[in-house]
């Protein structure tokens, strides 16, 4: 938080943002939903960098396809090169950083998507400031509760061993705190499931 504790999510009003003026849409998210004839939502994997979200939100985009479904994959990392480019690993960055995804996941799932999200989103305000976007059971929350160890021992992308040498900062799990959820949806240790077990529980739990 900054100094003067001023909220991560307050947006400074602006006269050109104080005209801007809500439309209503001819085409309801029903109705788009129903031309896709499947129930758009959102689901939020969330867990230490190595636990293996991308890895099962990729395996999971693809059996929805597979399936017929309308989805699409929203990675934390390919967004930090497009959307979020601008943002560095502060609190208050990775805060914006979550709201906009949160947005543009709310704005697919309107379009009558399934949208599958793989963000470390360490902060449990965080996430729940986005749950609290979605409709009611819209919002599937999936905690990848892979133990710290063994995500340290896959260590795909150097990352912490940067951490722990000091050379990256702000680093979740290591430097930053990880806030794991208090009541998600389902939990899952890939140290113990299998990504095919890991995509099955999560498919078992949806009503598309």
């Amino acid at each position: 938080m900054s100094k003067d504790d001023t909220s991560p999510y307050e947006v400074k009003s602006t006269e050109l943002a104080s005209e801007a003026v809500w439309h209503n849409m001819k085409i309801s998210p029903e109705q788009r939903a129903l031309l896709l004839q499947q129930k758009p939502c959102c689901i939020w994997l969330t867990g230490l960098s190595g636990a293996g979200k991308s890895t099962i939100a990729n395996a999971l985009d693809a059996v929805l396809h597979s399936q017929g479904k309308k989805s699409f994959l929203l990675d934390g990392d390919n967004l930090r090169h497009g959307l979020n480019k601008d943002l560095g690993m502060s609190e208050i960055d990775r805060a914006e950083n979550i709201r906009r995804v949160g947005e543009v996941a709310k704005l697919l799932v309107e379009a009558g998507l399934i949208v599958v999200c793989a963000f470390i989103s360490p902060y449990r305000r965080d996430r729940q400031m986005v749950r609290s976007i979605f409709a009611q059971g819209s919002f599937i929350e999936v905690f990848i509760d892979t133990p710290l160890n063994v995500c340290e021992s896959r260590d795909p992308k150097g990352l912490y061993k940067k951490a722990r040498q000091g050379i990256l900062k702000n680093f979740t799990g290591i430097s930053d705190p990880y806030e794991a959820p208090q009541a998600p949806e389902l939990t899952l240790d890939t140290s113990r499931n299998s990504v095919e077990d890991s995509t099955k529980q999560i498919l078992s739990i949806l009503s598309l």
